[in-house]
């Protein structure tokens, strides 16, 4: 996915009320430094990425003139401290995947094997009155109509979390409690129960990890039905996004499911 401008590359100052971040920067128009106050489009805590005490941090970020929005910029990286570069901006994710998806199919390449057998795909597809999820793939291009069809659902997950673990980086979901995720999890088991495939794509937005596996001691009740749900057939596919000032994608990195 290629960002519409080259990000633009400033200091972060502090991260506020979730959704607001102050930076410093050269403006590219007039080449003088500016103070901004942008948006943050990420509503986790952003463990790993932002330093504790708050410090300043290199970031990346892209800039808006559209008079019906406050806030002129949005936050889409974050240097660690270490140097890492880590996505920060949530809508991303489904976007690069649903890119890869189209791609796939048109190509006839399949990004993961899984995908090979399916010959269409529909994002944001609705399971009931109260659930969306990210994605379906089907084979034929009735699926979706016809009841006894035997679908490929999938929902994505934004991974930023790094936690070593007997000294190895992993990436780690979630990052906070979360019982919209705990939901999804059950929703995919009972789509498997009900005979279609399920799969839980990690989109990890950082390059210095190794493994993924789940963060029980933060939300222990996700990581008792994710274990159920691997065990039913949930497909886990962890993979590494590439990110640059020009675009965001899909690696070829998929990581290793460790359990902790």
């Amino acid at each position: 996915m290629k960002f519409s401008q080259t990000l633009v590359e400033g200091t972060l100052l502090k991260r506020y009320k979730r959704f607001f971040a102050d930076v410093e920067f050269i403006d590219p128009a007039t080449n003088k430094q500016r103070s901004l106050t942008i948006h943050v489009p990420n509503t986790g805590s952003l463990k790993s990425v932002l330093a504790k005490p708050a410090q300043a941090q290199k970031c990346w970020f892209t800039l808006n003139e559209d008079p019906a929005r406050k806030l002129k910029g949005t936050l889409q990286a974050v240097q660690t401290l270490d140097g890492v570069w880590v996505g920060v901006n949530t809508s991303n994710p489904n976007k690069i995947v649903q890119e890869a998806a189209e791609q796939s199919i048109a190509s006839g390449q399949a990004f993961f094997k899984h995908w090979e057998q399916h010959k269409f795909y529909k994002s944001e597809y609705k399971i009931s009155k109260e659930t969306r999820l990210d994605g379906v793939f089907y084979k034929n291009a009735d699926d979706l109509e016809n009841r006894k069809s035997k679908l490929h659902y999938i929902e994505i997950k934004n991974t930023t979390l790094m936690t070593e673990v007997d000294g190895i980086k992993h990436a780690q979901f979630p990052d906070a409690v979360t019982e919209r995720g705990q939901k999804h999890l059950q929703e995919l088991m009972d789509l498997i129960d009900a005979g279609h495939q399920a799969e839980l794509i990690f989109t990890v937005q950082r390059s210095d990890v190794k493994f993924f596996s789940v963060a029980k001691e933060i939300d222990p009740v996700y990581a008792k039905l994710f274990e159920k749900a691997v065990k039913k057939g949930l497909i886990i596919s962890p993979v590494i996004v590439d990110l640059n000032q020009e675009s965001t994608s899909l690696s070829k990195t998929v990581l290793a499911l460790r359990s902790t």
